[in-house]
């Protein structure tokens, strides 16, 4: 019998990585984490047998909550574990990169703020049965639910027009003065899951990342972010509104202005995630052009 190797990921995993994604992906759609540069690398754990990579298990701080928020906010560190396909039902594999991945994940919550507790989760697609299954087994108890939408970005967009006294412009958060101001905005819509500073670096390193941001004189009052993902299709990210500033047109007006500036770099399609839940943002989306393509389950637990 083959002995199975768990380890970190180096540079030189990275062609056999790509077979893995390759036996992933190849069933259908999945959650798969790729692996980011090397100062991530500590969070990512390969299974290996012989020459191929069977497994792969990565773990990330997904929002962090600062200090002085509510107390039952909760800080969500998230991991994603995946097998070759003829391995999805074999729970002895799972083990041996969970087993890493949860001690890395303990290490993760001790750098993070004390005073609020801290969840610990993972997303899979509905489909991806056996592997959520495990989780659940794990003690992982059904979170939310989100749909993945898609709109092609064909032919001429309606504009919407945006009404004095606002202004939309380019923003790529030059300053530090600025970050610090959309973070403040961020942590006001979403007080229980900002972003945070780490998640919003990450997302900076993206292909062609760019931020669009509707300003009523000095004040920010909405924004979106918008880049292109490894497969070339556009993403959107983190669309808000405050709420003082609702139903006048101005979400729909920042999404024509991402969709527009996407669809000119040469994106072929945009893609973005919403609760499903969220009746609100999903008729917004709809009423753009989105449809929706799948949906992601999320499991978690106390860390």
């Amino acid at each position: 019998m083959t002995l199975i190797e768990v380890r970190h990921f180096t540079k030189e995993d990275f062609q056999t990585l790509g077979d893995l994604y390759a036996a992933v992906t190849s069933i259908g759609e999945t959650v798969f984490w790729w692996v980011g540069d090397e100062a991530n690398w500590t969070n990512v754990f390969i299974a290996v047998e012989g020459e191929r990579i069977i497994g792969k298990g990565q773990v990330s701080v997904i929002s962090e909550i600062p200090a002085g928020s509510p107390q039952d906010h909760k800080h969500h560190i998230y991991l994603n574990l995946k097998t070759r396909p003829e391995r999805e039902n074999d729970y002895h594999l799972y083990d041996l990169l969970y087993e890493p991945l949860l001690n890395r994940a303990y290490e993760l919550k001790a750098a993070l703020p004390p005073a609020h507790q801290t969840l610990i989760g993972i997303g899979n697609q509905s489909t991806e049965v056996n592997n959520t299954q495990y989780f659940i087994s794990k003690g992982f108890s059904y979170s939310k639910s989100l749909y993945t939408m898609q709109r092609a970005l064909v032919g001429e967009m309606d504009p919407f027009a945006l009404s004095a006294p606002y202004r939309c412009i380019q923003w790529d958060m030059p300053s530090e003065a600025g970050i610090h101001e959309y973070l403040a905005a961020d942590m006001e819509i979403w007080p229980g899951a900002p972003i945070g500073m780490e998640r919003l670096m990450e997302n900076r390193k993206n292909r062609a990342w760019t931020s669009f941001v509707v300003r009523e004189n000095d004040t920010l009052v909405g924004s979106v972010m918008a880049w292109v993902d490894a497969e070339g299709d556009g993403v959107i990210e983190d669309v808000f509104v405050r709420e003082p500033w609702r139903k006048q047109g101005i979400a729909k007006h920042l999404l024509h202005q991402a969709l527009t500036y996407l669809k000119n770099i040469g994106c072929e399609c945009a893609v973005l995630q919403v609760e499903t839940a969220n009746s609100s943002a999903l008729s917004l989306y709809h009423a753009v052009g989105f449809k929706e393509v799948s949906e992601e389950v999320r499991y978690e637990r106390d860390l």
